[in-house]
């Protein structure tokens, strides 16, 4: 096959949703093209804009900030990188090598902040101590606690994270078929309050598959491995599910995508204004009820002590 755009015959990808085939550098120039255009179409990022990128170390975070760094060099934006090192063994320890490794080469000043620190457990003790709920509610709370804390501090006005097109859909489904619907409301290209630093979601729109396939095209130095709690997940399941069915329909994942788009409008006529912002009670950090979601977590498992968010406030 020929490359659709150039006529190249050294082509490295097929999509099956659009009909295109693309060599290396075409491929390159669309996934570039597609994230910048869709950063200003969605308005994610405007000029003299800090962004922080939450860099795992992984593919799509490494993706986002090797797009971004576009824009940094333009000098349209001031660009810094978070690091999270949740305690997950050395599977954390590796993705933190390879995400530091880019930074420096980059030139991107970057802050690693830690579980251990913040609350003085990791994601390994956790789940030793074999708590009532699986891995990734825990992990994924406690590290969006201390992303919105510590962007704050570093006066941040967006937090550029790396869900892709899989992730979103992923999201989408699972809070509908959990009954999630005032989630359904949050999920978007941008998530904003007045409470919160503003996150953004630059990959939005462009499926794993080919995230992965950036990387290799480009030779980006990322952690492939998967979390070794990721494999027994809710999200693991549906991902699953999602992907045989993009087999003999290669366009699910955007109409899923649009069509929540369209009933997310409708929702937030409804629902938007029912949930009060305030502080917690015992961090500061913006909750729903007296406790955010991270304290009630700590709580749960025995973990809230008043010691450790009087370090943090």
């Amino acid at each position: 096959m020929l490359c659709t755009k150039c006529g190249s015959r050294n082509v490295i990808i097929h999509r099956r949703y659009s009909g295109q085939y693309l060599c290396k550098e075409c491929f390159i120039k669309a996934i570039q093209k597609k994230v910048l255009k869709d950063i200003k179409k969605y308005k994610l990022i405007k000029k003299s804009d800090k962004v922080l990128v939450a860099l795992s170390g992984g593919k799509d975070s490494t993706t986002v900030i090797d797009i971004l760094s576009i824009l940094a060099e333009r000098n349209i934006i001031e660009l810094e990188v978070i690091t999270i090192d949740e305690g997950i063994g050395d599977y954390r320890k590796k993705g933190i090598q390879y995400a530091s490794k880019t930074c420096k080469e980059l030139g991107i000043p970057q802050h690693i902040f830690s579980f251990k620190k913040h609350f003085k457990v990791t994601i390994d003790e956790i789940m030793a101590s074999k708590p009532p709920r699986k891995a990734c509610t825990y992990c994924g709370v406690l590290r969006r606690w201390i992303i919105n804390k510590e962007a704050e501090k570093l006066g941040a006005d967006k937090i550029a994270t790396g869900h892709n097109l899989d992730d979103e859909v992923q999201a989408i489904v699972m809070n509908y078929l959990e009954g999630n619907i005032e989630n359904l409301i949050r999920i978007g290209p941008t998530t904003y309050s007045q409470k919160f630093v503003t996150k953004i979601k630059p990959l939005r729109e462009i499926p794993e598959e080919e995230v992965t396939a950036y990387v290799m095209a480009k030779g980006l130095n990322v952690h492939l491995e998967e979390c070794p709690y990721r494999k027994t997940s809710f999200r693991k399941k549906i991902g699953t599910i999602l992907t045989k069915l993009s087999e003999d329909h290669p366009t699910i994942l955007y109409s899923t995508l649009r069509g929540h788009e369209k009933i997310r409008k409708a929702l937030k006529k409804e629902l938007e204004g029912e949930s009060i912002l305030r502080a917690c009670i015992r961090c500061g950090q913006p909750a729903a009820r007296d406790l955010c979601r991270a304290c009630t977590l700590l709580n749960e498992i025995g973990r809230l002590e008043d010691e450790i968010h009087s370090n943090n406030r």
